[in-house]
């Protein structure tokens, strides 16, 4: 005895495997898909933005900067320029901010938020504190809104730092020391309390 499948059945039971098995691979392939964007691994920030900050006795210091990486490069003297204004960080202008007045060397600087420029040279380097803070890199740089500069010696090292990085260190609750480090190259400046 024969069995007779009407043809409409067959067709129906054959187009129903083959969605279910088509909305299968698909899913699977979405699945697949998923996996492949979560595993990839998020864009590196090559200037990671940061910041640093200290309290010296009643005295508040916070320094807000992006932080270059080396990446075997010859920093000062070759991405950087001997003897011109560099705005000590990457992007915006690194700045630095005190809720009390600093004495630096003979000189005050005022309470406040200013921009942190240097000019980097082999032999001494130039500090600046500018009362513009908030702007891109070195590019609204004026010398007249500089509120106090003076210059440091440079010290080198064996060792790489491969990231900017600033320091504020508290040596007692009247004084302390802000340094930065890059590349080869270490400065530092000392300040006190104005009380």
């Amino acid at each position: 005895m024969r069995l007779h499948i009407p043809f409409s059945l067959l067709l129906c039971t054959l187009l129903f495997v083959s969605c279910k098995q088509e909305k299968k691979e698909t899913k699977t392939i979405i699945e697949q898909s998923k996996t492949k964007i979560s595993t990839k691994s998020p864009k590196k920030v090559l200037s990671p933005h940061t910041s640093t900050m200290e309290m010296v006795g009643d005295t508040h210091i916070h320094i807000d900067y992006s932080s270059p990486g080396v990446r075997d490069r010859i920093v000062f003297g070759g991405l950087l320029s001997y003897d011109q204004v560099w705005q000590a960080g990457a992007h915006k202008a690194t700045w630095i901010e005190t809720n009390k007045d600093l004495i630096i060397g003979s000189k005050v600087l005022p309470a406040g938020k200013y921009g942190f420029f240097t000019i980097p040279s082999k032999n001494e380097w130039v500090l600046i504190f500018n009362s513009n803070w908030d702007q891109h890199g070195k590019d609204e740089y004026d010398e007249k809104d500089d509120v106090l500069r003076f210059k440091v010696l440079p010290r080198v090292s064996d060792k790489i730092t491969e990231h900017l990085e600033y320091k504020v260190d508290k040596i007692n609750d009247k004084e302390g020391t802000i340094s930065l480090a890059w590349e080869k190259v270490l400065v530092s400046f000392n300040f006190k309390l104005n009380q």
